[in-house]
């Protein structure tokens, strides 16, 4: 195999996984583990990836470890396998009739994506990709709120968008996260959506945080809430021990979305 043929895999790879380690991609490969750590450092070099202890990190991973956000192109090619089952066993809970909202972020898309082609109701977001995404469905109504727009994610915030999930009801809401950490709960990169999160969380009947395994363990530089602020976490990993007891002591629940 060409170099050039085994960085398009290695990019791939961990792109998908967030983290690997050298040994597993000199199994896939098919190359000794002295070759592989050649590819890493140079594509270190080129910018493609960051280098860790034992293997590579995605440059989304690692931007998330220093509490600066990736753009939402780089985080939507990073753990996509992760995100769609998440997404798919998020959706698996909606049922027709229901008022849902789906919160911003790559993984809350893949919600949106899943939803059963013949689910009659309301969706309520304040992404307009994801409000994008659910509007060719004629038997949803999307709803969406005033505010700001920040740019990449596309997203609505500030006092209007509070607001209007203030005024809200919804029997089930999908909130994406920046990090969830046993000490720290639910946190996230940007202050000024907290409020949004925090508004449709109480006003939710049912509330998910969704979390692929990279985030699991990670805080970021805000606070949103506590495991006993909402029902459960949707996450393709088993937490660890830690925060798995904390999770179970606040009531809340893990819904596991394994993938192959």
């Amino acid at each position: 195999m060409l170099p050039a043929e085994r960085h398009r895999r290695i990019s791939t790879v961990v792109e998908r996984s967030g983290t690997i380690s050298t040994e597993s991609l000199a199994e896939q490969l098919g190359v000794s583990a002295e070759t592989v750590r050649r590819d890493l450092a140079q594509m270190e070099k080129q910018g493609h990836l960051m280098r860790v202890r034992g293997g590579a990190a995605a440059l989304s991973v690692v931007r998330g470890l220093s509490g600066e956000e990736a753009s939402f192109t780089e985080r939507s090619a990073s753990q996509q396998q992760a995100k769609t089952a998440i997404g798919r066993a998020a959706a698996d809970l909606v049922r027709s009739g229901m008022t849902v909202v789906i919160d911003v972020g790559t993984t809350a898309l893949q919600v949106a994506c899943a939803l059963a082609p013949d689910f009659r109701g309301t969706v309520a977001t304040p992404s307009l990709l994801v409000a994008a995404e659910l509007s060719t469905r004629p038997h949803v109504d999307v709803l969406i709120p005033g505010g700001r727009i920040r740019g990449g994610d596309l997203v609505c915030s500030g006092p209007l968008t509070v607001d209007f999930f203030n005024g809200l009801y919804a029997d089930m809401a999908f909130l994406g996260s920046g990090g969830v950490d046993s000490s720290a709960g639910m946190t996230d990169f940007h202050f000024e959506e907290n409020a949004t999160k925090r508004a449709i969380l109480a006003r939710s009947a049912l509330s998910y945080v969704l979390a692929d395994g990279s985030k699991l363990g990670r805080v970021a530089p805000h606070r949103v809430c506590g495991f006993d602020d909402c029902t459960g976490l949707i996450t393709d990993q088993a937490p660890e021990p830690s925060l798995a007891s904390v999770i179970e002591q606040s009531g809340a629940v893990v819904i596991s979305a394994g993938h192959s």
